[in-house]
């Protein structure tokens, strides 16, 4: 059956963010995202999951181990397990993205250390 954010499951996470599971299975999923301006996720890693995230509108904020690299729309970054990571939206319009894990992500963070 088709999918979209319109007849997906969607959850709400951090102050004012969006999650829409797109696929939901035991070897992997696939989420769309969407972070208003100004918002930031807490920054995590996973044990498990490798995970790619890829934009489909604005330009998301991506630290990983330090390193802050610009995502625009139609750009991706791969993050491995056990690598520390934050998404932030530091423009003014929202940003929409895709998560891909494998395995799933639920149940597989662990809060990392603030200073990056």
């Amino acid at each position: 059956m088709p999918i979209s954010i319109a007849n997906a499951d969607h959850y709400r996470w951090g102050s004012d963010c969006d999650g829409w599971h797109m696929v939901r299975a035991a070897t992997f999923s696939v989420i769309e995202e969407r972070m208003p301006p100004g918002t930031v996720e807490q920054r995590h890693w996973h044990a498990r999951a490798k995970q790619f995230f890829y934009v489909l509108s604005g330009t998301l904020k991506m630290e990983v181990e330090g390193a802050t690299h610009d995502l625009p729309a139609g750009f991706g970054i791969e993050i491995p397990a056990g690598t520390a990571h934050q998404a932030r939206n530091e423009g003014n319009a929202d940003v929409k993205f895709l998560v891909i894990s494998s395995p799933p992500a639920q149940g597989d963070r662990r809060e990392a250390d603030t200073d990056a």
